[in-house]
């Protein structure tokens, strides 16, 4: 197995550059690779990217980039099952609840009716996600039926995820919540995340803030 170390980007952030120096800290042989100008040949032949970090942010570009990497035998972090389950949010939230992790109320329909017809049932604010997506985009408050059929009969309109209705618990919180990651069982580092101005999400792309946790 190749000792080179290949972090595949699609834009450079200060996490890019970190992993960067820290390879050749300790002296392993890496290299930047931008995946706007890569192509994989889809055929048996081998190719040396060595290890690879997938760092893209676009999540499709991600996800197919991986795919194809995969397919020519590459071992790629994170691998491509990671990457389905990591990047859908219900897909996520099934292995929550598989491994017993507990997470607000949550539920999926299918059409604009169902998710209607579940919002009446289960009473007002719930929080409307994409399965895909991330900085907080496309996420709604629905806080009553007119606001909530406004939004939907936009989503019909819209390419097909967007007519996956993931709808959850509004949970009532201070103006901030907690952003921890973890490995295996062992949270490694967490951060509080601010709501900014105006704002009931606390993303950082919609100008909240962090503090450490």
């Amino acid at each position: 197995m190749s000792s080179r170390l290949s972090i595949l980007y699609d834009t450079i952030r200060w996490e890019e550059k970190a992993l960067f120096d820290a390879a050749k800290t300790k002296g392993i042989d890496a290299k930047m690779v931008d995946c706007k100008n890569l192509f994989v040949n889809l055929d048996k032949s081998k190719e040396d990217f060595g290890t690879v970090i997938q760092r893209c942010v676009s999540y499709y570009r991600s996800l197919h980039s991986t795919a194809a990497l995969e397919g020519k035998e590459v071992n790629v972090i994170n691998s491509l099952n990671t990457s389905i389950f990591a990047g859908n949010k219900l897909f996520t939230h099934m292995l929550l609840v598989k491994h017993g992790i507990p997470t607000p109320f949550s539920a999926v329909a299918f059409s604009e009716d169902a998710a209607l017809g579940l919002l009446e049932k289960r009473g007002y604010p719930m929080v409307l996600k994409p399965t895909i997506g991330s900085w907080g985009r496309m996420i709604a408050l629905l806080k009553d039926h007119d606001s909530a059929q406004g939004i939907m009969e936009t989503r019909e309109r819209m390419y097909p995820i967007y007519q996956v209705y993931y709808l959850e618990e509004f949970v009532n919180r201070p103006p901030r919540d907690i952003r921890a990651i973890m490995i295996e069982d062992r949270v490694v580092a967490a951060i509080y995340r601010y709501s900014g101005d105006g704002q009931w999400k606390t993303n950082m792309a919609l100008g909240g803030r962090a503090e450490e946790c």
